[in-house]
């Protein structure tokens, strides 16, 4: 693993970290895919540095419980004619 892609990975999840932001948010931040932005964190950064991975892996856990909740809020939004991406 080169040292761009652990760079990349540990950037990421430190964003992650102090926004709690999902792995859409933080791909369209960073301007990656959502792929790469779940291999990085979930592969490469536990080979990397493991006290990050373990503090991202609760914030991933976190939103996987949630996004049930996200996803009825984003279709309750398309319906009343709102912009889903900016939550008004």
């Amino acid at each position: 693993m080169t040292d761009a892609i652990e760079k990349r990975a540990c950037e990421v999840a430190v964003y992650m970290i102090e926004t709690g932001a999902t792995v859409r948010a933080a791909a369209r931040h960073f301007g990656i895919s959502k792929s790469t932005v779940h291999k990085d964190l979930t592969q490469r950064l536990k080979q990397v540095n493991r006290g990050l991975y373990l503090q991202v892996r609760e914030i991933l856990d976190e939103n996987k419980r949630e996004r049930h909740i996200r996803g009825g809020l984003a279709t309750r939004r398309k319906y009343k004619g709102e912009d889903p991406l900016m939550g008004k």
